[in-house]
């Protein structure tokens, strides 16, 4: 029997005597059943490895959906001619998700209807927020803190929010104004910077 060291997908290089060949091809069968691939057949059988799940893994965690989440308002306040007002999200699912990026977000009604424009993004870099199972995220939201240099809207009932990436929207009950056509959101982030 000869012995031989190269891989078992590739041809053998080395002339092989009558006396080694059955016993080559037998290792070889045995090298290609404990790879997965089956004689006779076209395909092969993948598994996940410890490899692999290391890989996905290492890519982070899932994006949240609105069904992970509870948004709610959080700390209302007024500074140097400005109102900010923070948009909590909570993680109410049992893994760890992340939200990256800005919420859209609009004020309605009472039946609903938009009043103005949507929300306009500040421009504020971010980066990827992971949450674990209770633990919560916020954005702010900012208008200016009276008519300072342009009118008021109508004041509005209900925030209408997507979270970063999401097609799907929550109706968060939030008493809002917006004034001097100023209406803006910062990203998600453990600080809620705007």
């Amino acid at each position: 029997m000869i012995a031989t060291t190269e891989h078992p997908c590739r041809p053998l290089r080395r002339r092989l005597t009558r006396r080694g060949l059955p016993a080559a091809l037998a290792a070889a069968a045995a090298a290609l059943a404990t790879a997965g691939v089956a004689w006779g057949t076209t395909t092969a059988t993948t598994t996940s490895t410890p490899a692999a799940t290391t890989a996905r893994s290492a890519a982070g965690p899932r994006t949240c959906t609105l069904g992970d989440l509870y948004v709610s308002m959080g700390h209302k306040e007024g500074a140097a001619g400005s109102l900010y007002w923070s948009v909590v999200f909570t993680d109410t699912s049992s893994t760890k998700c992340a939200l990256r990026g800005y919420p859209g977000v609009s004020v309605l009604d009472t039946a609903h209807h938009r009043i103005g424009p949507a929300a306009t993004r500040s421009g504020t870099p971010y980066s990827t927020v992971t949450l674990t199972p209770g633990h919560t995220a916020t954005a702010v939201v900012r208008t200016t803190n009276g008519p300072i240099g342009g009118p008021c809207q109508r004041p509005g009932s209900y925030l209408r929010v997507y979270p970063p990436a999401s097609h799907e929207a929550v109706l968060v009950p939030a008493r809002w104004t917006t004034c001097s056509n100023i209406f803006e959101v910062g990203p998600v982030g453990t600080e809620g910077t705007i």
